[in-house]
């Protein structure tokens, strides 16, 4: 069975309306969460794909992010074993970070709807070509600017990346076609959680944006199948049983 290893960064932020497309194309997904103090694996062999959640911090900020680099290491070794890596808000930004983007702390906080703009390098790009055009709402704590080499495929009406194609194998996305009213709603209740100070007009347009933004998903899960060839199976490391001492079983 394909399996999908993902990192969650808050409680309030997981696959969300994703969920369901994956399952319902047979790949299963385990969730990891640094932040309870769980490790993340050291290698990618034991998955065929994976997934970097949104935050509540910049990733630059080393209070909150204190296990940013075991999440670059993770990153590389998706991308020697060349396994499909990708990354939403946050986990966009770690994705261009590793790329050699330069990670900084401000803007803290950005939220906002806009329609998304395909760039010259995302002419060919399928995932660039089914995003084109559409409202999307981009969800993300402080920036990485882009290494000189690497140019988005999408961008906002603003002109600034919203989304990244590093490599054959990973995209980073600011935007969130994962997120749903509710989960908006519990970021808003989750104690202690610094939030942008137009969160509730923010949540008012997801509320109103709600079967579109479905719609978009749905094009943004069929355009990766097709570019980071998910639908693959990998080949996994083998997991060897241990005989107990004295030859209990």
């Amino acid at each position: 069975m394909k399996q999908f290893l993902v990192v969650q960064h808050t409680y309030a932020e997981f696959l969300g309306g994703i969920e369901k497309q994956l399952e319902d194309r047979g790949i299963g997904f385990a969730y990891f969460r640094p932040f309870t103090g769980q490790s993340l694996p050291a290698s990618a062999l034991q998955y065929d794909g994976l997934w970097l959640l949104g935050g509540a911090y910049p990733v630059s900020d080393p209070e909150h992010w204190p296990w940013a680099n075991d999440e670059l290491r993770l990153i590389a070794a998706f991308e020697r074993a060349r396994r499909p890596v990708v990354g939403l808000g946050a986990g966009g930004l770690l994705l261009a970070q590793a790329a050699g983007g330069t990670a900084h702390a401000e803007p803290a906080q950005r939220a906002y709807w806009t329609t998304a703009r395909k760039t010259a390098a995302g002419r060919d790009d399928p995932f660039a070509d089914a995003v084109d055009g559409r409202k999307v709402l981009v969800m993300v704590e402080g920036r990485v600017d882009l290494p000189p080499d690497l140019e988005p495929v999408l961008t906002d009406e603003a002109g600034e990346w919203i989304a990244v194609r590093t490599g054959k194998t990973a995209y980073g996305m600011l935007f969130r076609p994962e997120l749903k009213p509710g989960m908006v709603e519990d970021m808003i209740m989750e104690e202690g959680r610094p939030l942008p100070d137009n969160i509730s007009e923010v949540l008012e347009e997801t509320r109103a944006q709600w079967s579109e933004s479905q719609h978009t998903t749905d094009l943004v899960i069929a355009a990766l199948v097709t570019a980071l060839d998910l639908m693959q199976e990998r080949r996994k490391m083998p997991v060897f049983k241990l005989n107990p001492v004295g030859g209990e079983e």
